[in-house]
């Protein structure tokens, strides 16, 4: 089983992104399951959402506490939560940022780079005070990852986007191409 933990703000789209990417990983063929854990449930606020991947059906229903991959949707968070704690030993760590992977000390994990916020306000989503980055971090996930392929995660954005569905799966594929592995 392969388990993804988002961390995000409310209002960044990570529960939308852990959502889309269950729905790709459907798609190609895999059982999924996606959910949120809310602490306080306001705007800006910490946010981690949770996806499983399986080629069995999954029956466990807790959080996820040793993912495999961590994705970051707001690397400002990386300085008030420890978004690698319980990630497996050689996990991936995707932080949205105009960092370099090499830029960040993060042990023996992996880290994939992509600038969501760019991406996001160049495709016009959400403001430009407040991006919504949740489609293109999947575009890197599907780079960095690569259990789910970029084609089903653009096929699963269009059907489930709640806005702007091509300019959401645009900023997916811009994502998957700009992304730097560090590996």
């Amino acid at each position: 089983m392969y388990e993804v933990r988002f961390h995000g703000r409310g209002g960044q789209g990570a529960v939308t992104a852990a959502n889309i990417l269950a729905i790709a990983a459907v798609k190609q063929g895999y059982y999924a399951q996606s959910f949120p854990y809310f602490g306080v449930e306001r705007r800006g606020a910490p946010v981690q959402a949770f996806t499983r991947i399986d080629e069995r059906r999954i029956d466990l229903r807790m959080n996820v506490y040793n993912p495999d991959a961590v994705v970051v949707l707001d690397p400002s968070l990386m300085e008030v939560v420890d978004v690698t704690q319980g990630l497996k030993e050689g996990g991936i760590v995707i932080i949205n940022t105009s960092k370099k992977p090499e830029q960040f000390n993060l042990g023996n994990f992996k880290v994939a780079t992509v600038d969501a916020t760019k991406i996001a306000i160049d495709h016009k989503l959400g403001s430009l005070a407040a991006p919504i980055v949740n489609t293109a971090i999947l575009g890197a996930y599907a780079k960095a990852v690569g259990n789910v392929k970029i084609e089903y995660v653009v096929e699963a954005i269009r059907e489930n986007a709640p806005a702007k569905k091509e300019e959401n799966a645009l900023a997916a594929k811009d994502a998957y191409e700009n992304t730097i592995l560090g590996w």
